[in-house]
Order: structure tokens, then sequence, then C-alpha cells
């Protein structure tokens, strides 16, 4: 009698274990629906990457300020010489906000700068724009903001 008992339970266990697993050949594939795919450049902890352009070929995205993260680095690459338009674009129109400075591929950096920014690029590779408030002003800007960078290729 005991040994049934045990049988009859491990048969029950095993059985309650492969419920899951039932698939007959007549089951039909239930339809997926397909999310269009929007590349946007979303800002991940303190770094923006900048890998997709839109329709105006401008790399756009929205970043947050605040006090954990007082600085933003935003990243592209740059595989031509030019120009480059950077704009800070903020929900309440100014603000104590701006791009603190500019680092090249070879390490070199410039700065700081405005909210909007006009300078040539003459190398090739990674930049990393660095936003954040001046420290020289009062009331630090803490809240959304857009970024806008627009390259313009060399004559």
């Amino acid at each position: 009698m005991k040994n049934w008992l045990i049988l009859i339970l491990s048969i029950f266990f095993f059985s309650c274990q492969q419920k899951g697993n039932n698939k007959t050949a007549t089951d039909s594939p239930k339809p997926t629906v397909q999310r269009e795919n929007k590349q946007e450049n979303k800002q991940t902890g303190d770094t923006i990457a900048m890998n997709f352009k839109n329709e105006e070929n401008v790399f756009s995205a929205e970043g947050h300020l605040d006090s954990l993260n007082s600085k933003v680095y935003v990243q592209f690459k740059n595989e031509d010489l030019g120009e480059l338009n950077a704009q800070i674009i903020t929900d309440t129109g100014k603000g104590n906000i701006r791009f603190n400075q500019i680092i090249f591929p070879d390490k070199t950096s410039d700065g700081p700068f405005g909210m909007d920014l006009k300078i040539p690029l003459q190398q090739k590779g990674t930049h990393i724009l660095i936003i954040g408030h001046s420290l020289m002003a009062d009331n630090p800007y803490y809240g959304n903001f857009k970024v806008k960078l627009k390259k313009n290729k060399a004559q």
C-alpha cells in the first residue's frame, strides 16, 4: 500500500510539471503584432549616445538633469570634417544650463560654451559634449531638456 501511494504521488507530480509543455501539431500559431521600432537616442544614466538621426538629418534627444546626474555626457561619432551646430532647449526657455565642454577624439577639450554651440570638427572619431550648469551662476537647472546636433560637412 505504501509503495502504491509513492507511485501515485510521483506520477501526479510528474504530470503537473509536464502540463505547460503540452503543444499539439494542430495548435495554430498566434499572430504576432509587430511594433514599429522607432529609433531614438535615449539617456541611460548620465550618458546620451547619439546614434540615430531624424528626418531632418539632425541628432535629437531628450535628457534630464537632477541632483544625482548634474552632468550629462552626449557622445556622437564624426565621420566627416565640418562644423557642429548644437543647441540645448529647456522646457522653460531659459535656465542655468549650458555646454560645459567638448572633448575631441585626441582627448583635448574646449569650453565652456552657452546653450548654443558652433564649433569646427577637425577630427574624425567619437566626440563627447558635457552638459551641465554653470558653477559661476546661482540656481542650477534641474529638469528635462532637449539637445539637437547638426553636422555640416566641409565644402
